[in-house]
């Protein structure tokens, strides 16, 4: 993916996180991951594996189709 996809990606992940009133640390105990991790998910510097979207994507209760509405 490219850097300016994974900006809004990012983006889309925080914009949900939020809206559920979740913290980073929060989110990431939920998905096994770090608060780091999330962080870094969130300011797009790593390129997440599919397979952790959709664990983003369950534990905030969301289809994973509305990160990619973008």
């Amino acid at each position: 993916m490219n850097r300016a996809s994974l900006k809004k990606l990012g983006k889309c992940i925080k914009f949900e996180r939020k809206n559920k009133n979740l913290s980073q640390e929060k989110l990431a105990e939920l998905i096994g991951k770090t608060r780091n991790y999330i962080g870094m998910v969130e300011r797009a510097e790593i390129n997440i594996p599919i397979s952790v979207l959709f664990d983003i994507a369950k534990a905030l209760n969301v289809n994973i189709k509305v990160f990619f509405d973008f």
